[in-house]
């Protein structure tokens, strides 16, 4: 990206704070804003010009300039008209209705700051047996119209067997927020006493509802004959979460299909797109006195004494923390900040993890600003691509493909006259074919890697043509982003999104907290994995973990189920 100039943001050396939050994923965020309403004073550090993580949302010039948030807030009146581009999610739901199981709704409700919802209930899809593609709205009815048209014989009879199955099951998962659990006795108060009732229920179901999802043994209560089927649960699972059903728990494939019969289902969009997402984040934790988060501040180390994180080191200075230091970045990172040495039990837990936990794909992305009229006035903001046939992983390269338009459900996303594109495929990015192109900083601009770049999205590019192929040859400004580019502004480790960790397999998910006494995590490397959901419930658990029981209590008491 060519980013314009701006200055650079100032901090104090040698700063105290009671948390120090390295990162401003929506991990971080969560995590920081729970403590900063329990009354910590809580300073959140991010290394990129923007706040999010890997949902950040980024603002581009009609020539393709990219423009910091804080450039464009010093101009005021005067900014240019840019294109706000997401680097990362763009399918929500379970956000806007007052009470929900989303974690991200609970922490919101907590700390008081929350986005407007926009909500719409249109879905494109185009897959092996729907090759010229579908629309319709979501829920129940229309899925089962889905199975009709493109199912086998048994596909309905095996969908309301299966959903008759596993919806008893969600009763308990949707009843108890994970926003609550805690990883030690107080779990009996902040679930046992508020939710008796879904707590006894998962314990009674805990063997079936932690165990893999099968839909594939012959005696399995969660068998699944028809294929399409089959290859359309495999697909939402790897869309929620980046691994095929049978690597998922049955907890979570039971929250899925309850969501179909959700009454009034929609799906929700931030006003102002994922930046409206994270702004209410930040602000739930700089509206608390004594709370900061800064931009642009790179952690350089963990600060360690007496065998104990005391703070971080910035290019800046020296901030101090007195509780704790938290980490919201990516697993191998949240070691490397951390010398050698200073803890033989950290040590040991970094050789075994990054030995042991397998990480999920990367992404091709691709940005695009295009006249509106390149975009055709009946398309859904959303269209999914599947193919060309449902043969092997569906995790193979360009198989799955996201294509959202958000401007159609915010035009403010995209200057007058214009239309934003976000395109995508969806975790399957392999990183081995473009170490060949790794520099000392970072950053490749040759022929070799744009041409490179260009090869690998070309599946990308054939998605957004299915529905509007005009804006392929009349975008104004297109940005193809690839493992290298996460690696470089996200800070992630060869590019990746997060553990691929199949439930039922011996490596299970790193707690919370850490051997290093005073060093926590959450993020996409902890509890729950992937997802916006699972992130945001991993910073409320990193919260917890340095909360008393009692504080803990007094944030819950503000959750809606």
């Amino acid at each position: 990206r060519r980013v314009a100039r701006r200055q650079p943001l100032k901090a104090a050396a040698d700063e105290t704070y009671d948390v120090v939050v390295i990162g401003s994923g929506i991990g971080g965020l969560s995590c920081a804003g729970l403590l900063a309403a329990a009354g910590k004073r809580v300073c959140v550090l991010e290394s990129h010009y923007e706040f999010g993580g890997c949902a950040h949302e980024y603002a581009v010039g009609l020539d393709g300039t990219t423009i910091p948030s804080a450039r464009l807030e010093e101009l005021g009146d005067a900014a240019p008209p840019t294109f706000k581009f997401e680097a990362g999610p763009s399918l929500y739901s379970g956000l806007s209705p007052d009470a929900s199981p989303n974690p991200l709704k609970h922490i919101y409700q907590m700390v008081g700051e929350e986005p407007e919802w926009i909500t719409y209930d249109k879905w494109g899809a185009y897959l092996p047996e729907a090759p010229e593609g579908y629309e319709l709205s979501i829920g129940a009815e229309n899925f089962l119209e889905i199975l009709r048209r493109y199912g086998g014989p048994t596909a309905v009879a095996d969908w309301e067997r299966l959903a008759s199955t596993l919806r008893p099951l969600a009763k308990g998962v949707m009843g108890l927020p994970s926003t609550a659990v805690r990883g030690d006795l107080g779990l009996l108060a902040t679930l046992g006493l508020k939710y008796p009732g879904p707590l006894l229920a998962v314990l009674k179901d805990s063997s079936t509802i932690l165990a893999p999802f099968d839909m594939e043994s012959p005696d399995s209560p969660f068998r699944v004959d028809d294929p399409f089927l089959r290859n359309y649960l495999d697909l939402i699972a790897f869309l929620l979460q980046g691994l095929p059903a049978k690597g998922t728990l049955t907890a979570v494939m039971a929250y899925m299909v309850e969501d179909f019969y959700r009454e009034g289902a929609v799906m929700d969009f931030p006003v102002g797109g994922s930046k409206g997402l994270i702004d209410a984040l930040v602000r739930g934790v700089t509206k608390r006195e004594g709370c900061d988060a800064r931009r642009s501040t790179r952690v350089e180390k963990v600060l360690v004494e007496n065998g104990r994180a005391v703070g971080v080191e910035t290019r800046k200075g020296r901030i101090f923390a007195t509780e704790a230091v938290v980490s919201n970045a990516d697993l191998k990172n949240t070691f490397d900040l951390v010398d050698r040495g200073v803890s033989e039990a950290f040590d040991e837990e970094r050789d075994r993890l990054l030995k042991d936990v397998p990480l999920c794909k990367s992404f091709m992305h691709v940005h695009m600003g295009v006249p509106a009229h390149a975009i055709p006035d009946d398309a859904p903001p959303q269209w999914t691509v599947v193919g060309p046939t449902w043969d092997g992983p569906i995790d193979a390269p360009g198989k799955v493909v996201v294509v959202s338009v958000p401007s159609k459900l915010d035009p403010s996303l995209a200057p007058e006259g214009y239309h934003v594109i976000h395109a995508y495929g969806a975790g399957n990015e392999p990183y081995e074919p473009w170490a060949a192109f790794e520099t000392a900083s970072g950053r490749n601009d040759s022929p070799e890697y744009r041409a490179f770049k260009e090869q690998r999205a070309q599946p990308v590019f054939d998605a957004i043509a299915k529905r509007a192929p005009a804006a392929l040859e009349e975008a104004v400004v297109t940005q193809i982003a690839s493992p290298l580019t996460h690696a470089r502004y996200l800070n992630r480790h060869r590019g990746n999104y997060g553990p691929a960790i199949a439930a039922g397999g011996d490596v299970e998910f790193p707690k919370v907290t850490t051997p290093l006494e005073g060093y926590f995590r959450c993020g996409d490397s902890t509890t729950a994995g992937i997802g916006v959901p699972a992130v945001a419930s991993s910073g409320a658990q990193c919260a917890n973990a340095l909360l008393s029981v009692f504080a803990q209590l007094d944030l819950n008491a503000k959750i809606k189920m």
